[in-house]
């Protein structure tokens, strides 16, 4: 499957329970392909085993703070990113493209 998703910075926030041992958030600030023309986006994943699972949606645990604490740190990433130029999203999908089909 080709690559969509380009992260530039991550961080990992552990799940509560009733999620299964090791099952943490991955909130990443990136660039994702959207029809050729790359979007600078915030992804939210979750992660079992040190695995992203694809076809998973994230889920919060009502009563739990999970939420708040994968919305601070989408802040927190936010934060970070204001002020910066994003044209490089432009420049990372160029070259994406133009190596495509590229032998290795």
């Amino acid at each position: 499957m080709a690559r969509t998703f380009f992260p530039r910075k991550s961080v990992n926030i552990p799940a509560s329970k009733p999620h299964p041992d090791g099952t943490e958030y991955k909130i990443s600030v990136g660039d994702e392909d959207w029809d050729a023309v790359f979007q600078s986006v915030i992804k939210v994943q979750v992660v079992y085993d040190d695995k992203i699972a694809v076809r998973k949606s994230p889920s919060y645990p009502v009563g739990s703070a999970d939420w708040k604490r994968v919305a601070d740190a989408i802040d927190k990433l936010l934060r970070e990113e204001k002020g910066k130029n994003l044209q490089h999203a432009y420049i990372r999908g160029a070259a994406y493209y133009a190596n495509l089909g590229k032998k290795k």
